[in-house]
């Protein structure tokens, strides 16, 4: 048996954890040491050194792409294809749980998985219903509640049905994301057999991102894992910065409680960045108290200083990097391999306006994805009632979409005789249209049943891109978005036309027993934009350093590194929050590999106000020997309007200059305290700047006189 090609491309400790006995694994993988190597050859060398059949690993990942990552590599590394091998993210896996036991369960065997959005819509449709004051209790709110209860794996026992038997019809036949893994858990957890089947089944556990599990997913793995399991899990606790959405690092301190005899193997060896910028992301997240502890190391260069910038204000910092940039791209660097990372959304606003002005294509990452674009989830919820008729979400996004006459108060009949009837609003709206409906009303119910009971006749037989495809030239779709003016609505017509490529490139689980479609609907649900992103032209990534975890890039640039902003404002006072902001500026940091600026503004207009702040404590945080500070550049093209001056537009920079002082310094007053230097005006004896004071407000001072003390 050669175990070459498995062992020995690792490390020491690579190889320590991927070679260990049958025992409890706890993985602390820095970022860039090699995590999913290490998952993949674990998987490798227990089904090839251990005899582990394919069929006894369980694989769980945070991303339907890192799924197909990792069984691709496994297959690469055992030359063979491992179709029985279980592997996807938590939601994925109990999909495939629930309608494998949709019984069990108490679930429709054709139940249907409603997105965050679909979900939005029945949670206002019952406020409404119930008579809920939407005022006091919003429905994103009680989106955010439900979703947040069932991560937590709790169920509202105290209430019953609220008297609407629709809405007990809702609860049996829908599932939404949160749902997914609370009813997967309580399958287990209440099916002794089915929990004991399952546990001998699978008793070797890999798991990916481990630090961003929320608690009914570790509830959820430690209860298949029982007290004979083996889970294998990796992950950073100085990279877990999803606390917002229900992430506990505390996991992986709890994990060594659960399972006592566990083995802990730290991979601290980086193969990304350089060593200058491993010892400062060392530097900053040393500060953290409560986590497990590692220090990066590479035996790749030192590399070059971090470079801090001190702006003026946004636009000063945002035509800095745009200078970078270009310089990076005239050195014959891709554009792609550069990104601007910044805390808030709002701050993209000045960066894309400097990109656009000086003519550097730019994209935004993390825009809408795939399957959750308004046309494309149009077109799946023509196929769904087609194929499903009594799926009320889906009736109700397209009842009237495109527009054909049926109106709100209809609509409002249909979902009235529904609740009062105990059915779906399909049956709903044929018996309405018989004897409640006027002549044109009726007329236009009529009509669009007739054409879904046209799509279910003349698909029927077809296949399912011929199916996808033929939906939606009969659902009217293409005609309605040929009437949206401009780009917007040639790129729905594309999407729609993507939508039946997908449908051609789909591969149905043969182990599944679900019909084509359903299958199609699913994946589509659970993707929810996991695809390959659109191709783009070479060019500058924008994007938020929550959204830039798990990507790198040779030069990074961190702008907005100011207390207030970043760490944000809400999170100083918080321990448990600020130690997650400086996680994510260890994240964001290592995501550079060679060179890494850090930007920060004295002042900085944000949601219509200016904010004056001081450096992030993040960047005093880092060493001195590791920075090289860049001071404003003197810019005698800026023309500042100057109150009360007899030298017209005389640039503040070069008057500043010629006394010796720059715009942005920080200068201190035995009355006024400590303050930042605006603007400056006059020569000689009669200078006088514009200083806008913590604690004082903006003053004009003559310098001759003012007694400033500047630092």
């Amino acid at each position: 048996m050669d175990v070459t090609p498995i062992i020995e491309p690792l490390n020491d400790a690579q190889r320590e954890a991927v070679t260990a006995d049958a025992r409890p694994m706890l993985v602390i993988a820095g970022a860039g040491s090699g995590k999913t190597r290490v998952l993949t050859h674990r998987a490798a060398w227990l089904i090839e050194v251990e005899g582990v059949s394919p069929q006894g690993l369980l694989a769980v990942t945070f991303t339907n792409k890192a799924a197909a990552e990792m069984r691709g590599r496994i297959e690469q590394l055992l030359d063979m294809p491992v179709q029985h091998l279980w592997i996807g993210t938590f939601h994925g896996l109990a999909h495939r749980l629930l309608r494998r036991h949709w019984q069990e369960a108490k679930l429709p065997q054709n139940f249907q998985i409603i997105d965050s959005d679909d979900q939005l819509r029945m949670i206002k449709r019952l406020l409404k219903g119930l008579d809920i004051d939407d005022g006091r209790w919003g429905p994103r709110e009680v989106q955010y509640y439900i979703n947040g209860k069932k991560d937590e794996g709790l169920r509202a026992e105290h209430l019953d049905d609220g008297g609407d038997p629709n809405e007990r019809q809702f609860i049996g036949g829908l599932v939404d994301f949160a749902e997914l893994l609370l009813r997967a858990h309580e399958l287990w957890r209440d099916n002794p057999e089915v929990l004991d089947f399952y546990r001998r089944r699978f008793r070797h556990l890999l798991v990916d991102e481990f630090q961003d599990t929320n608690a009914i997913q570790y509830a959820w793995l430690r209860l298949l894992a029982g007290k004979d399991g083996l889970p294998f899990v990796v992950g950073d606790d100085d990279q877990s910065i999803y606390r917002w959405r229900g992430a506990r690092v505390e996991h992986i301190h709890q994990f060594q409680r659960d399972f006592p005899n566990a083995q802990v193997v730290k991979l601290e060896q980086n193969y990304r960045s350089t060593g200058t910028i491993l010892d400062a992301a060392n530097a900053v997240i040393r500060n953290n108290p409560s986590r497990m502890g590692k220090n990066l190391w590479t035996e790749g260069a030192e590399g070059e200083p971090i470079r801090v910038y001190s702006a003026f204000n946004e636009r000063d910092e945002a035509e800095f990097i745009v200078g970078r940039l270009r310089e990076w791209s005239d050195q014959g660097n891709p554009r792609a391999d550069s990104a601007i990372l910044y805390r808030s959304n709002a701050q993209s606003r000045a960066l894309e306006e400097a990109l656009i002005n000086a003519g550097l294509p730019y994209r935004v990452y993390g825009g809408l994805r795939f399957f959750e674009r308004q046309e494309i989830k149009d077109a799946l919820a023509y196929l769904r009632l087609a194929t499903h008729r009594d799926d009320d979400s889906s009736f109700e996004r397209i009842v009237n979409r495109p527009t054909r006459g049926i109106g709100a108060r209809t609509i409002e009949a249909m979902r009235s005789y529904a609740r009062a009837n105990a059915c779906s609003m399909w049956r709903a709206a044929g018996a309405i249209a018989s004897d409640q409906l006027g002549g044109r009303a009726a007329t236009s119910v009529n009509a669009f049943m007739s054409l879904i009971e046209r799509m279910a006749r003349e698909t029927g037989g077809m296949s399912l891109p011929d199916r996808v495809d033929h939906i939606i030239h009969l659902s009217g779709l293409i005609d309605f978005f040929k009437k949206e003016k401009g780009e917007r609505g040639e790129a729905r017509i594309e999407n729609l036309e993507e939508l039946v490529s997908a449908a051609r490139s789909f591969e149905r689980d043969p182990a599944e027993d679900m019909s084509e479609v359903d299958a199609f609907l699913a994946h589509a649900a659970l993707e929810a934009g996991e695809g390959q992103a659109d191709a783009w032209e070479d060019c500058v990534q924008l994007m938020t350093m929550h959204s830039a975890k798990g990507l790198e890039f040779p030069l990074v640039i961190m702008c907005g590194m100011e207390d207030g902003l970043f760490p944000h404002q809400r999170s100083i006072n918080d321990p448990n929050g600020l130690e997650e902001e400086r996680r994510l500026c260890y994240v964001g940091i290592t995501r550079a590999r060679q060179t890494l600026y850090l930007t920060h503004a004295e002042q900085r207009r944000l949601h219509g106000a200016d904010n004056f702040s001081m450096p992030s404590r993040f960047i005093g945080e880092i060493p001195e020997q590791y920075i090289e500070e860049i001071r404003p550049r003197v810019q005698v093209s800026r023309p500042v309007r100057h109150v009360g001056s007899s030298r017209g537009n005389r640039p503040a920079v070069s008057a500043a200059q010629e006394v010796g002082v720059r715009l942005g310094q920080r200068v201190r007053h035995n009355k006024f305290g400590d303050g930042v230097i605006l603007n400056c005006e006059g020569q000689g004896a009669h200078a006088r700047v514009e200083v806008n004071f913590e604690n004082a407000g903006t003053k004009w001072l003559v310098l001759g006189y003012a007694n400033l003390d500047l630092m």
